[in-house]
């Protein structure tokens, strides 16, 4: 097989099979199909300390250009979330390159504490990679994803996700779960391999301040609420576009004879 490229549709990520051009959903696109009312008060909460935070200098916006002040506070939530996601692509480079035995000293100052608290989970943990960024592809319940790492820790086969979030969550469980079950491993150079029995996860959570390793269940369970979803994101993205006719009656009020004229 070539090597599998993605594409974005709709705002989730789709992988697509060179050969077959069949194209099939990213994990976390199908994990999005998870209930996020909480991003509603954060992002509220994000316009809130704009605004707070640059009063003065949005007076004056609001003052001279009410829209570009309204755009300002719209973006609030999608700038911090940019910047948050620059610094995690270039932690993760960091950490892909630390794992591969590469010698990384020299790096940016907001990425350096990253690096650290890397090496030093090396060093503690002595992980033994035996896949590192490659492609999980299903073809029996299709999707793909692309995890961080499988390894052996402390004698346990385990797929693992570094993570540089100031927090991590339960959702992880179902993101390795997927990984885990999946039919095959696609490497960088598009060759298959067979996917190894894995019956461990865990996440290792990295920030500016301190790294934590943490056990995450892979089972069967979580695996039933995974295809659970990869349901709904089927539902939300094709079987509701097709469900709803064209109408085959209808009324509503009067058009007389001088309205239609009147056209």
């Amino acid at each position: 097989m070539a090597t599998i490229s993605t594409i974005m549709r709709g705002g989730s990520r789709l992988y697509v099979n060179p050969e077959t051009r069949i194209k099939v959903p990213g994990v976390t696109s199908i994990i999005g199909m998870l209930p996020q009312d909480f991003l509603r008060y954060w992002e509220a909460k994000m316009v809130a300390e704009a605004a707070v935070n640059n009063i003065g200098s949005l007076v004056g916006l609001v003052l001279n250009d009410q829209a570009g002040a309204v755009d300002y506070l719209k973006g609030a939530a999608r700038r911090y979330t940019r910047q948050r996601a620059d610094i995690g692509s270039a932690a993760h480079d960091v950490f892909e390159r630390l794992a591969r035995g590469e010698d990384v000293r020299r790096v940016g100052p907001d990425i350096e504490p990253y690096r650290r608290h890397f090496s030093e989970f090396l060093d503690k943990v002595q992980p033994e990679f035996l896949r590192l960024e490659d492609i999980a592809w299903s073809d029996q319940h299709a999707y793909a994803g692309s995890f961080d790492a499988i390894a052996k820790v402390d004698g346990e086969l385990c797929v693992l996700d570094w993570k540089t979030s100031k927090a991590t969550y339960p959702n992880v469980s179902l993101q390795l779960t997927a990984y885990a079950r999946a039919d095959k491993i696609v490497d960088a150079e598009g060759i298959e391999h067979p996917m190894p029995e894995i019956n461990a996860g865990a996440v290792l959570h990295v920030t500016p301040e301190a790294w934590a390793l943490k056990p995450v269940e892979v089972s069967d369970r979580v695996f039933d609420h995974f295809l659970a979803l990869r349901q709904t994101f089927q539902w939300d993205r094709e079987i509701s576009k097709e469900v709803l006719g064209k109408p085959v009656a209808s009324g509503g009020a009067l058009v007389t004879g001088t309205e239609r004229r009147a056209k």
